[in-house]
């Protein structure tokens, strides 16, 4: 079974769908019994760091979700379900993470010339995606695909090996990571058409 954690950020139905759609069993769960069932873990969400984290440890999953991924459960995240791995979000003040991945969240800063061009933060919209080197979950998708972002904030590795994809927006971000049994996007693989659909395929069918 693969759980999505619902924590109260994000259209989890749209995700089910689309996972259902790719062959996965795949159900909503909100409680750490529920998560002790799943062979695998899904975390979507779109809101702010801060609440998320929050939520998180309100339902006493911070520590499930942790156990679980240090065991070796494959995890797939996307937009804060990427953001959430790392150590500490400075998205309005500063926040722990999960401490899954060293490294921080941080603001796009763009250099004055980006100012110029006048790209807007939040970065919404279709964009590209680069390999920076071989990912199982990236199997059949080229590089140079197109997705779909919607997100102000970016993460920033320390370890550069677990960066899986780059995005050019005003400088080159990190758009995917990949360590062992987690992989994470930046965009979102159930607004992304074809794109998402393999990835999330690549997904059910570790």
């Amino acid at each position: 079974m693969i759980a999505i954690i619902d924590y109260g950020m994000g259209n989890l139905r749209s995700v089910q769908k689309a996972l259902e759609r790719t062959g996965g069993n795949a159900q909503i769960v909100t409680t750490p019994a529920e998560l002790a069932r799943a062979n695998k873990i899904v975390l979507p969400g779109v809101a702010a760091f801060g609440d998320a984290i929050a939520q998180l440890r309100e339902m006493h999953m911070v520590d499930p979700i942790v156990r679980a991924v240090r065991a070796g459960t494959p995890y797939l995240g996307f937009c804060l379900g990427l953001q959430l791995l790392f150590d500490v979000s400075y998205e309005n003040g500063e926040h722990t993470g999960l401490g899954l991945l060293p490294g921080k969240v941080v603001r796009f800063n763009f250099p004055s010339a980006c100012t110029a061009q006048r790209l807007s933060v939040p970065h919404m919209g279709w964009n590209q995606i680069q390999y920076e080197r071989p990912c199982p979950m990236l199997t059949g998708i080229p590089s140079g695909s197109y997705a779909y972002f919607a997100h102000s904030y970016h993460v920033v590795p320390i370890d550069n090996r677990v960066i899986a994809t780059t995005t050019e927006y005003g400088y080159r971000f990190t758009s995917s990571v990949w360590r062992d049994n987690i992989f994470a996007t930046q965009f979102h693989p159930e607004k992304s058409q074809a794109v998402g659909l393999r990835l999330l395929e690549n997904f059910v069918r570790l």
